[in-house]
């Protein structure tokens, strides 16, 4: 199934585009500054940075910036240059350091400290669709489901947060289950052993993301041990991504939960 480039996801980059070619169309703007405007596409070179502006109308969500490894500055110049042409903006993995300059920039801005994600939402009337629950095994796991939350909200999507559900207290799960089967798609989040994944495709019919996190003490190997007991996992329609990756875990959800198929974009995070 094709991708609907009039989602609202790609509706900032479109505006952008008719925008630009009806100026041309008015004689607003000459044909040679449009040309220079619309060079950006497919990418705008800031030279540390190739910014991927074309992706939004491609796969139907902007290109993420991921902010462990970059300077401030190069954060806050990328968010800048993505504001300019996309009604949504969301930077992973954020200080607060980051956030405030990006702000002084962007001023609808907002800092979300549990997931560290920086995100710019232009879209705020639209409808969220229900159907995508993240899960915690503990409450160390937060920051990752967090981070899978703020993705999968930013793309469309109404999500539930259950937390601290763990195998070591089943009861605790058991009791959330009536609102646990209600979800389309789940995504799991914890560390130590990483069992609960299975525990609750043991559960229930809905597709699971599983993610391990890199909580738990030496012997889980920050969370090498909790990422092969997933991917061991016997419970079917368990898939399973990188440790700590909140965010690949709730992209992958928002796709299934929007009835999205064929994405190949590739890699979304810059």
């Amino acid at each position: 199934m094709q991708k609907n480039n009039n989602s609202p996801d790609s509706q900032g980059t479109r505006e952008w585009l008719l925008n630009t070619l009806d100026k041309v169309k008015s004689g607003a703007l000459s044909t040679e500054d449009a040309l220079r405007e619309l060079s950006v596409l497919p990418y705008e070179d800031l030279n540390f940075a190739k910014i991927d502006h074309h992706r939004n109308m491609r796969v139907g969500f902007p290109e993420v910036i991921f902010g462990r490894g970059k300077t401030v500055e190069q954060i806050t110049i990328i968010a800048e240059h993505m504001a300019a042409r996309s009604n949504k903006v969301l930077v992973t993995r954020a200080s607060p350091e980051a956030f405030k300059a990006v702000r002084e920039k962007i001023l609808d801005a907002v800092y979300n400290p549990a997931s560290r994600t920086i995100v710019v939402n232009r879209q705020q009337k639209t409808v969220l669709k229900p159907g995508v629950a993240v899960i915690t095994g503990g409450t160390s796991d937060i920051p990752v489901a967090e981070e899978a939350a703020v993705t999968a909200e930013l793309m469309g999507n109404k999500v539930e947060m259950i937390n601290d559900v763990g195998v070591a207290g089943l009861h605790r799960l058991l009791d959330k289950l009536p609102q646990i089967r209600q979800a389309k798609v789940l995504v799991v989040v914890a560390g130590m052993e990483g069992a609960l994944p299975s525990v609750v495709g043991g559960l229930v019919s809905a597709p699971i993301i599983a993610v391990p996190t890199s909580v738990g003490y030496g012997a889980s190997f920050n969370g090498i041990a909790a990422l092969l007991t997933m991917l061991n996992s016997c419970a079917p329609g368990v898939s399973v991504v990188n440790i700590d990756n909140g965010f690949g875990a709730g992209y992958i959800a928002g796709l299934i939960n929007l009835g999205k198929t064929g994405n190949n974009g590739g890699e979304n995070e810059h």
